[in-house]
């Protein structure tokens, strides 16, 4: 099978390509090439999306499936419109930030209310109206395609350190700071399995919109099975949201933050997404240990990044935790 892949040269794009070349598929990836290095055995392709007739040195090629993760409405719209052909099967890689509602637990995809799309004259996206651009993106792709909407990817190669603070400071051992309750939920996916999936969408032409997360896991099920899968020794002091905000702990990711980490009630549905019509679909999720297990190797290979606390901040956090709740002694 002949697939293209717009981007392909960072994380998720990189690991459908390094998949789909593994699984004997003739890869494509059409991007600046300024993000890193595509998958050995794919194609690159030069184009620029941003512009008009960037995606000119694709003209005359012809694929069987092509997969796009962009988060622009432009680049989406000029994609659809030069390379949409019959029975070429399209995957938009979407995100759970395009629903309206976070607070109710288990919804479902084709049930869940969405954001208003971002106007149709927003080229570009940022953090801002990211949901809404990714909305604005599925409509121009339209429901014959194969739109899976991603929750928090996790892994080797994640540019974004989130993930990655975790398997760090539990390798470090000793008293961990775990925000909230070790009941509250936690939901990802491994960049591998999500990749895997799309390959395999691609492979047997499945449509329609799926959430494309790991199972539901406890925050301390979490900690506890990548702290055995690193085989280091921790305890985890938890501590409640208001003592986390009223220090300026910073919630989900970036400087003085607990990656992973959403106050709740108002954050409840985000991590608790019912995606049981896509594990029917095929998609499957491997131990949250072994992601641990190999983010961490990647890290000391490669020196990829890793946001969040820094020692000496929970060093900080942890002191005035336990310095409320001693008892103040007279003479």
């Amino acid at each position: 099978m002949r697939i293209l892949i717009l981007g392909g040269s960072q994380f998720l794009g990189r690991a459908i390509a390094a998949h789909a070349c593994a699984a004997g598929h003739e890869v494509t990836c059409a991007a600046r090439g300024l993000a890193g290095p595509i998958a050995a055995g794919a194609r690159l392709v030069r184009i620029d999306r941003d512009v008009a007739g960037g995606l000119a040195p694709l003209a005359g090629e012809s694929f069987d499936a092509v997969v796009d993760v962009s988060r622009r409405p432009g680049q989406v719209r000029r994609a659809v419109a030069a390379l949409t052909r019959p029975n070429v099967h399209w995957t938009f890689v979407s995100t759970i930030s395009v629903y309206a509602d976070n607070r109710i637990p288990g919804q479902r995809a084709d049930t869940a209310p969405l954001r208003e799309p971002a106007a149709e004259d927003v080229e570009h996206s940022t953090d801002a109206i990211y949901g809404a651009a990714k909305v604005a993106c599925e409509q121009v792709v339209g429901g014959d395609a194969f739109i899976c909407r991603a929750g928090l990817i996790a892994g080797p190669e994640d540019p974004t350190g989130r993930f990655a603070y975790w398997p760090t400071r539990l390798a470090r051992g000793g008293e961990v700071l775990a925000p909230g309750s070790p009941d509250d939920a936690v939901q990802f996916i491994d960049v591998r399995d999500l990749a895997q999936w799309i390959v395999h969408a691609a492979e047997i032409r499945l449509t329609g919109i799926y959430d494309r997360i790991g199972p539901i896991r406890t925050r301390g099920e979490f900690l506890a099975e990548c702290a055995s899968a690193l085989n280091t020794s921790c305890t985890f002091t938890w501590i409640d949201r208001a003592f986390l905000e009223a220090h300026d702990v910073r919630r989900w990711a970036g400087p003085r933050s607990l990656p992973m980490w959403l106050p709740l009630p108002d954050f409840a549905g985000f991590l608790t997404r019912d995606t049981s019509p896509a594990r029917e679909a095929g998609l499957t999720s491997r131990p949250a240990g072994d992601t641990a297990r190999d983010t961490l190797h990647w890290l000391h290979v490669s020196g990829g990044p890793v946001v969040g606390l820094s020692a000496d901040e929970e060093r900080d956090v942890l002191a005035a935790w336990h310095a409320e709740r001693t008892p103040a002694t007279g003479t």
